[in-house]
């Protein structure tokens, strides 16, 4: 029998126009009187002009340190219980949505994300990804309880930069990528990995039809249909895949590939969907696909995602560097090893990098 568990939602998720305003009475519903909010300087000033007035809950902030680091979720947590708050609200991206949901596993209080980015599923998702302070990557912690309330502003979202989006595109169209491979060859489904299977393939579809009318909506600042629904799918379909799949619907080859380049320098400041999206390319060579990498190609290159080193930022490809990030991705923790093709050697994941490198 497959064993798993579901964490499948938050206990309550909005998204529309005006949301915050609903933000007081959500948190005292709850109980919560005293709370922390933990945000970003650009995160914070995106939700500022939406930011309600409080009445009756008292708040503090708190600007993060820009990584979720061990450092980092210590520093807040103990701020946390020295000053007793009983709930503490992220606002910002997945860094700082993760660094909130790791404080309240830690400190037991409840927690509330406001993203301020379309760009990944940290919101829906009772998981932290653990980076240390240069920004390279340790691992994921799985938590027991999911969020307690998800609130979103759209306008928030469509007016954030194109490039996050883009790159929130491409870590939720990996979704299906790293799901499939697990999945396809499980014969007896359970429902809960019916579903988990079913979301992954709706994170592809919706995102190949959609992506194009949803970007002109971020470059024009203007919220439309395609926008969110593509926000819906990177933030709520892609927590479901994992949420009602547990390992089987959450990493494998894609998001090896991006820790690998967490290790090179010059990826630092590429964003983590851009890298994951890269990393499909990588797994589809692994499992031989290559007519798939034929399908992406027009699509990678019409809304801008890398699909070379070159265009992660590696000015120059050379075999020692490939092989230094060929090692890192396949260590034996990474999850590029539930890919059911026998051993995934860092020798393996070079030549794919290289053959992925001539096709381009």
């Amino acid at each position: 029998m497959v064993t798993f568990s579901v964490h499948g939602a938050p206990s309550e998720y909005i998204l529309q126009e005006g949301a915050l305003n609903l933000l007081e009475s959500k948190l005292l519903e709850r109980g919560l009187e005293k709370v922390l909010v933990v945000h970003g300087k650009k995160s914070w000033d995106a939700a500022k002009p939406y930011w309600p007035l409080f009445t009756k809950v008292e708040y503090a902030e708190h600007t993060y340190s820009g990584e979720c680091s061990i450092e980092e979720i210590a520093l807040v947590s103990e701020l946390v219980k020295t000053e007793a708050y009983d709930g503490v609200i992220g606002v910002g991206g997945g860094k700082v949505l993760d660094l909130v949901k790791a404080v309240c596993d830690t400190t037991r209080v409840q927690a509330i994300l406001i993203p301020t980015l379309a760009s990944n599923c940290s919101p829906w998702t009772p998981i932290s990804v653990l980076y240390d302070q240069s920004g390279s990557f340790i691992r994921y912690d799985v938590y027991p309880v999911c969020t307690s309330l998800v609130l979103i502003e759209p306008n928030i979202l469509v007016a954030a930069p194109v490039d996050l989006f883009i790159a929130g595109i491409g870590d939720t169209l990996a979704k299906w990528y790293e799901a499939n491979v697990q999945m396809a060859g499980i014969e007896n489904k359970p429902v809960p990995l019916q579903i988990s299977h079913y979301t992954a393939r709706q994170c592809k579809d919706l995102i190949l039809e959609h992506s194009e009318e949803a970007i002109k909506a971020v470059q024009l600042g203007i919220l439309n249909d395609a926008f969110i629904k593509v926000a819906e799918t990177i933030i709520m379909l892609g927590g479901m895949v994992g949420g009602f799949g547990d390992h089987y619907g959450r990493i494998a080859g894609a998001h090896s590939i991006h820790n690998g380049l967490t290790i090179i320098e010059e990826t630092h400041h590429t964003l983590h969907g851009d890298k994951v999206a890269y990393g499909i390319l990588v797994q589809l060579v692994l499992e031989e696909k290559l007519a798939e990498i034929e399908e992406l190609l027009p699509f990678y290159r019409g809304i801008g995602l890398p699909v070379s080193l070159t265009e992660l930022g590696i000015k120059e490809v050379s075999k020692e560097l490939v092989t230094k990030m060929a090692k890192k991705a396949t260590i034996n923790a990474e999850s590029i090893h539930v890919i059911p093709i026998g051993p995934i050697t860092a020798k393996r994941v070079e030549e794919a990098i290289f053959e992925l490198e001539k096709k381009i």
